[in-house]
């Protein structure tokens, strides 16, 4: 099905479209233009499946889940998840192992947006780099399970003249009712959620219930196929997202928008995240509201 608008609605989200499209040129054209040249094969990262309730936690250890962008050093070069070179300053990388590390790079609770904005400004900003810390929470190439990568990175980390790279405090998972009291007070302190990983695991590429998330409510990303025309207060901006799932199911994203997302929507084939409260039968979200645009989906 095809949607179109009022002459004067497309000229609106048209402008919107351009001004998203603008100010991710103006922000990131030079650097993409030049990782573009030096871009890697993508490393291969251990992906989280979501936490169900009665799982079984035996074996799991907790931390919390960083929002920040997936940081992976390979020993030399600092990458993003898609392999993209990032062009931090020099003293921040320096002084890292030459091992490969797996982590989030991370400006603190709340602040995605602005972690997002320091990775990919050109060139870097050493004022905004001393805001952010490399969260690290594997050692993909030490051999063993994650137990004991977990001790080899304790061993590894702090390292006293360099405190923007920590070890991710863990602890071991007990019971259902110590994991909802935990989530609780990280999501209080302004915490995304967070993440389980099971001990006896090997560090090993794809998803998997070796490792886990675990938020407060069902979180997912789709990809923006179309705009629909609003009605009534929205008369003559965005009244939709026409959004498209991995799966390749299709709905419509509504909730959650902002007035300015309205008159300047997400640009076709951006990626957005939302949140939902379970499934329908037919596997579509369940009274799903938009989150945000997915700024680091090429990271």
């Amino acid at each position: 099905m095809s949607f179109s608008f009022h002459p004067r609605q497309d000229a609106l989200l048209c402008a919107g479209r351009r001004a998203i499209l603008l100010a991710a040129l103006g922000a990131a054209l030079g650097p993409n233009v030049a990782r573009s040249q030096a871009a890697s094969k993508a490393p291969l990262l251990m992906l989280a499946e979501v936490y169900r309730s009665g799982m079984p936690l035996a074996d799991y250890w907790v931390s919390e889940k960083y929002d920040g962008v997936r940081g992976y050093w390979d020993g030399k070069r600092l990458l993003t998840r898609g392999g993209t070179p990032i062009a931090a300053p020099r003293w921040f990388t320096d002084p890292l192992p030459p091992e490969p590390l797996d982590g989030e790079l991370w400006a603190g609770r709340g602040r995605f947006a602005q972690t997002v904005s320091t990775v990919r400004t050109q060139p870097p900003s050493d004022a905004a780099w001393h805001e952010i810390r490399f969260m690290v929470f594997d050692t993909p190439a030490e051999p063993g399970d994650f137990s004991a990568r977990l001790a080899h990175l304790r061993r590894l980390l702090p390292i006293t003249s360099v405190p923007w790279v920590v070890a991710v405090p863990q602890q071991r998972a007990t019971t259902a009712e110590d994991l909802d009291a935990l989530l609780a007070k990280i999501v209080k302190m302004g915490g995304e959620g967070l993440m389980l990983h099971r001990g006896a695991s090997p560090y090993r590429a794809g998803r998997s219930t070796d490792l886990l998330k675990l938020k407060p409510y069902d979180e997912a990303e789709a990809r923006v196929v179309g705009h629909v025309a609003g009605r009534g207060k929205h008369g003559a901006r965005l009244g939709a997202l026409q959004v498209e799932m991995p799966g390749g199911q299709r709905f419509k994203l509504g909730g959650g928008l902002t007035d300015a997302e309205r008159e300047h929507p997400p640009a076709i084939g951006a990626w957005v995240t939302y949140r939902y409260d379970g499934t329908l039968p037919s596997g579509l979200p369940r009274f799903a509201r938009f989150l945000r645009v997915r700024e680091d989906a090429d990271f």
